[in-house]
């Protein structure tokens, strides 16, 4: 996999001080890499049409708000971020500031969706859109809680001018607050796509959680480099609209460095950034439209649509390029029609579930996560902050060594 090796003369302190400054790190170092070795590590780009549908467009003059925790300044991004907020009160007013318990994630997302091919050299799969970051920060870092911070956030994304919002993010329930409820039909009045990682095994997430559970949003499923539906880094439900690819993806960490990942938070910017090149080859189409060219153009895999794929694996130059019959409403259904047949008149902290089926029982500090796959599926935070903190308190090069070197004998190569 990836790994980088320390200088030889490094310092014991130097080697603590690291630990401490990044996890993930520890877990699944990155080396440097040229651009031709990052962007042949990106499979996906060639095996599911985007380097054909970049001949017809690359996203330009589209705006894609990524929700998440927040995107840092980095070469492989320069230029994309155009603007940004923060929304769990402990980051920075401009949203690039990483909050929360995975500070890669945000700027993991977004290269892997609008990466400009500098720094390292990744691609994202809409190399040319614009992007905003909107931090939130989960884990109980935050006084802000979560369901707040993800409404706020969406409707400042819509006031933005976002035509696409990425969440790769995920509740682990199927149902929601009703303060989503307000903020989601917000946007879809505004016309604006909502893309959303339907949540992966290896975090709890048995089947699709909220937000990829509402009405409308395009829920993402995921798969690997043979097509088949990941077990760890995807899971199921009705509500999956598509899938895409969710195993041995690459992207850039807050340090700029290229580092492998895998879940369904990598399919949804994927995704979006799918949804990008549509709504720039195709501005003339309204949101419902634009999601049908997606879900019409995927490559269906058994009956659809499957609890798995969804209506089939994404075909991105058959997305941008191919004639796809208008549809009039929402091919993933209408939230204001749930609403309505769902929702009490009177008030009621006590959200109506969607579908119907009865989530298990999860820890508080799972009830919004980022939609993580391979990191979670191996470590764990427990096992994070055991690995961190002991390197501090006297374990010194040894203990570092020992977590390293197992780290990537655990890791999938």
């Amino acid at each position: 996999m990836f790994s980088r090796r320390a200088p030889r003369g490094r310092t014991l302190i130097s080697l603590l001080a690291g630990a401490l400054a990044v996890v993930s790190i520890v877990l699944v170092p990155a080396m440097p890499a040229s651009a031709s070795w990052v962007r042949d590590a990106e499979w996906w780009l060639d095996s599911y049409g985007f380097t054909e549908a970049w001949n017809v467009t690359q996203g330009e003059g589209v705006l894609v708000a990524v929700i998440d925790s927040g995107i840092a300044d980095v070469p492989d991004l320069a230029g994309a971020v155009v603007g940004g907020a923060d929304f769990s009160g402990v980051g920075s007013p401009d949203g690039r500031t990483p909050v929360g318990v995975q500070l890669n994630h945000g700027t993991m997302v977004a290269s892997v969706l609008a990466g400009r091919g500098t720094g390292n050299g990744i691609l994202g799969t809409a190399p040319q859109a614009q992007l905003l970051s909107a931090s939130i920060g989960f884990g109980g870092v935050s006084e802000i809680s979560p369901d707040d911070q993800v409404a706020s956030a969406i409707r400042w994304s819509v006031d933005q001018g976002a035509k696409v919002i990425n969440m790769s993010i995920t509740r682990n329930t199927l149902d929601w607050p009703r303060s989503w409820d307000e903020a989601m039909l917000y946007a879809f009045e505004n016309d604006v796509v909502v893309v959303a990682a339907s949540g992966n095994r290896a975090n709890g997430t048995d089947e699709v959680g909220a937000p990829a559970t509402m009405p409308g949003v395009l829920g993402v499923g995921g798969f690997d480099r043979n097509g088949d539906a990941s077990w760890d880094a995807s899971t199921q439900g009705i509500t999956i609209g598509v899938a895409g690819p969710s195993e041995d993806l690459i992207g850039i960490n807050r340090f700029g460095d290229p580092q492998t990942w895998s879940g369904s938070s990598g399919a949804a910017p994927i995704v979006s950034g799918l949804v990008a090149l549509i709504r720039a080859a195709h501005p003339e189409l309204d949101a419902a439209n634009v999601i049908q060219r997606v879900l019409a153009t995927a490559t269906p895999v058994g009956t659809v649509p499957s609890p798995l794929y969804g209506y089939g694996r994404i075909n991105a130059a058959a997305a941008v390029s191919a004639d796809v019959a208008p549809v009039a409403t929402n091919p993933m259904g209408s939230l204001e029609e749930w609403i309505r047949l769902n929702r009490r008149a009177e008030p009621t902290t006590t959200p109506t579930a969607y579908p119907t089926s009865t989530p298990a029982a999860l820890p508080l500090a799972r009830l919004m996560w980022p939609a993580w796959g391979f990191f979670a599926q191996r470590y764990g935070l427990p096992t994070l902050f055991v690995l961190v903190f002991a390197s501090l308190i006297g374990l010194g090069i040894a203990a570092v060594t020992r977590r390293v070197r197992r780290g990537r004998r655990d890791r999938r190569s």
